[in-house]
């Protein structure tokens, strides 16, 4: 089901798997403690004590919340590249990648600020 307070931006990004520019996202510069959720349904998919810097334009995630997002082969734009979304609602949320730090997952969760939401630990 979809949030019907969703911007058109929102739902091109979860619906249609479109993806906002680079270094546009409200969250891509987020330094505060908390969780991100789905902006569609608002389940929790990372922790931000898993964010870091990658420089790729998006927020960028080593590890989800375990049971949250879902993996799907992504062929599209002549790539091969795992799509990752949501696991309560399907809302498409970006993109992993094998190139994160190699000190923790090595794991770069390359996601879309508009299908996510932030709530600040108090």
């Amino acid at each position: 089901m979809r949030n019907p307070s969703l911007s058109p931006e929102q739902q091109a990004v979860l619906f249609d798997k479109a993806t906002e520019t680079p270094f546009s996202g409200k969250w891509l510069e987020n330094h505060d403690d908390g969780t991100y959720t789905c902006a569609n349904c608002g389940a929790k998919l990372f922790d931000s004590q898993t964010k870091y810097e990658s420089g790729c334009g998006w927020p960028s995630f080593d590890r989800a919340i375990k049971g949250s997002v879902v993996f799907t082969e992504d062929t599209s734009h002549s790539m091969v590249r795992t799509e990752v979304t949501c696991a309560n609602c399907g809302g498409h949320l970006g993109h992993i990648f094998p190139d994160g730090p190699k000190e923790t997952t090595g794991d770069r969760y390359c996601i879309n600020s508009l299908a996510l939401d932030f709530t600040k630990h108090s």
